[in-house]
């Protein structure tokens, strides 16, 4: 009997971690999404402020974030919100 409530606690145990680790798998993804969003948004200002290639947009706010010593996302971030009504969000946001 007693074994029997050992391994019924053992697996709810397991399943609780196992939740928890999807929980942070959602956390990053949604944090990738979100990043992503904000710095394509950054290039496009950027290719038309400058009539510039996509690439040529990242690389010019790549020299950018690291001449300031911040991180792309932070920077284009920052350019998102100047430009725009407030920070860019995905239609993913609710």
């Amino acid at each position: 009997m007693i074994e029997q409530e050992v391994v019924a606690a053992s697996s709810a145990l397991q399943l609780a971690l196992r939740l928890e680790s999807q929980r942070d798998v959602e956390k990053d993804l949604t944090a990738a999404i979100n990043s992503r969003t904000v710095i394509n948004l950054a290039v496009g200002i950027v290719m038309g402020q400058n009539r510039c290639s996509q690439g040529e947009a990242v690389d010019i706010l790549t020299a950018a974030s690291n001449h300031r010593n911040i991180k792309l996302r932070e920077l284009a971030a920052e350019l998102v919100e100047k430009m725009g009504d407030g920070p860019g969000r995905t239609h993913f946001e609710r």
